[in-house]
């Protein structure tokens, strides 16, 4: 039986502490809420609760349904069924509680039934939200283990952090509530003057809803930051953008301040560099498959650096009507391949880890976007005055020379840096959250006893993801998911621990479908010719 880590209970927790900061001020201040600040009728503000009782009542079973046949989805297949709807319903969630207790825009004066038409969408569209996130929060724990006292942890957990959170609510409108009591007398009570209290309680208790299922769906994301590799790739990344910003942001002004072209160079100076790198893309899937991802980068590189020496030793007739059209070719053939292989090793670096894939896009963007940033606005202020000093008119042809050259040789390095490595490989320093007691391999699942399943094509999720494991590459020490310096690219395979899959059998033509039963619980579906029935389900 495996063990489940304290961090793995813990971000299980985090799931539902959105729903319950909502669902206490829903049940304990929505009366309150419409009846004294908004001066609601005692009727249609029980009309208010209703409907989203009644949407509520509706959308659980249809959730319920939907979150368990939902696996065909793309975006379910790479990140689990349960915990896409637990997303999708904490974002509507997000979106739709605040309009409940910020007052009918627009029609405030308007009457009373007018109102709750204008109010009923956004309860609707929270409580379909809520009960998606419930739902799919409770859906989870049989993901995870099927142990009996585990389970019964995992619901105490999360009862514990249903206490915290209306504990928290509590606690926050109690100090809001008590800000400012100067202005009406200490028996007054509440009303339409608490309107901005009641705006400011809600703002905080979403912004630490926010906080905690940004947790619960970036726990995995986080070991990221330990692995050695996301901080090269993120430098081989930063300096591929910063190569092809800058050098499509200053080739023009470097046509024109440098080399004082007609107004149109502008426009087809610019045109070569993409048609160029256009066509350089056509070939870069036979690129990477004959010399592989890191050859390939470090190949655009060189071009992209050669690029940049020609536009600093440039000049002259010659250049200016024919080796211009040369240089600006080789600039768009370097940042084409420099980018295309640039997000192909970003790809490999993921690998089979697709749950936390957005979070390392999103650290490589941010990187990006940073390092633009900084790099245009150090340019533009070290920028000498060209009316005053004729003489520094090469200055955009140096900083193409110096910043995009410069780009280039830090890729480089970084590509280099990759070289020992096999990019994706996260098996060394990797510490499995399920070593101890690893659940046993179903015999006759491979050729050889003992020997761990090979990944399915579209491997189930939720379970490996509750858990941080993953399928191995199958017998023999194989790696399923390929090389990560070949063209086909894969992120290396780890090995296999309580998430262990079913391996895809061959079929012929009297084959039948089957569902082997997986520890966690989760079913998958595969053939086999020579099953007698329909298999166990669990």
């Amino acid at each position: 039986m495996s063990i489940i880590s304290l961090r793995t209970k813990l971000g299980y927790g985090f799931g539902h502490v959105l729903n319950d900061l909502c669902s206490a001020m829903w049940f304990t201040y929505l009366l309150v809420y419409f009846h004294h600040v908004l001066l609601f009728d005692n009727g249609l503000a029980g009309v208010v609760l209703l409907i989203g009782q009644v949407a509520d009542a509706l959308s659980t079973p249809f959730v319920g349904r939907e979150a368990d046949r939902t696996d065909d989805l793309p975006f379910c297949v790479r990140y689990g069924r349960r915990k896409t709807w637990h997303l999708f319903g904490s974002a509507m969630v997000l979106c739709a509680f605040p309009f409940i207790f910020m007052g009918c825009l627009g029609c405030a004066n308007a009457h009373d039934w007018a109102q709750v038409v204008y109010y009923a969408p956004f309860v609707v569209v929270f409580q379909f939200g809520w009960a998606a996130t419930q739902i799919s929060h409770l859906s989870l724990i049989p993901s995870i283990t099927q142990d009996p006292n585990d389970r019964t942890e995992l619901n105490a957990i999360r009862y514990g952090f249903t206490v915290m959170s209306n504990v928290t609510v509590y606690v926050v409108t109690w100090l809001v509530l008590g800000l400012d009591t100067s202005s009406k007398g200490r028996e007054a009570g509440i009303g339409p003057e608490d309107a901005a209290k009641f705006r400011y309680i809600v703002a905080i208790v979403l912004v630490i809803g926010m906080v905690f299922v940004g947790l619960f769906h970036g726990m995995t994301a986080t070991d990221w930051l330990k692995n050695t590799q996301f901080y090269q790739i993120a430098v081989l990344y930063m300096a591929t953008r910063l190569f092809c910003n800058l050098s499509q942001a200053y080739v023009p002004i470097y046509l024109q301040d440098s080399l004082h072209l007609q107004e149109e160079s502008v426009a087809y100076i610019p045109l070569v560099m993409y048609v160029s790198g256009f066509l350089t893309t056509t070939g870069m899937r036979a690129l990477n498959k004959y010399i592989g991802r890191k050859a390939s980068y470090m190949l655009g590189t060189v071009v992209g650096a050669s690029a940049a020496v020609g536009l600093r030793f440039g000049e002259g007739p010659l250049y200016v009507s024919y080796l211009l059209y040369v240089v600006a070719a080789l600039l768009g053939a370097g940042g084409s391949v420099m980018l295309v292989t640039s997000l192909s090793i970003t790809a490999d670096l993921i690998g089979p880890n697709v749950e936390s894939g957005a979070f390392v896009y999103g650290s490589m963007s941010f990187t990006d976007k940073l390092s633009n940033g900084i790099a245009v606005v150090l340019i533009q202020n070290l920028n000498p005055c060209i009316n005053c000093c004729p003489e520094c008119s090469n200055y955009y042809r140096d900083i193409l020379f110096y910043c995009c050259g410069g780009a280039a040789v830090l890729g480089l390095l970084a590509a280099i840096s990759l070289l020992p490595a096999k990019i994706g490989d996260r098996r060394k320093g990797q510490v499995s959250e399920t070593t101890s007691n690893p659940t046993p391999i179903p015999p006759g699942s491979c050729a050889r006893d003992g020997c761990p399943p090979a990944c399915p094509s579209n491997p189930p999720t939720d379970a490996i993801l509750a858990l941080g494991g993953s399928c191995s590459g199958g017998c023999g020490g194989s790696d399923n998911g390929g090389d990560g310096d070949s063209g086909d690219g894969g992120g290396g395979g780890v090995t296999a621990t309580a998430a262990t899959t079913a391996s895809t059998k061959e079929t012929d033509q009297q084959g039948t479908e089957e569902y082997l039963a997986i520890p966690q619980g989760v079913r998958v579906r595969v053939t086999s010719a020579s099953s007698e029935s329909d298999g166990d389900i669990v």
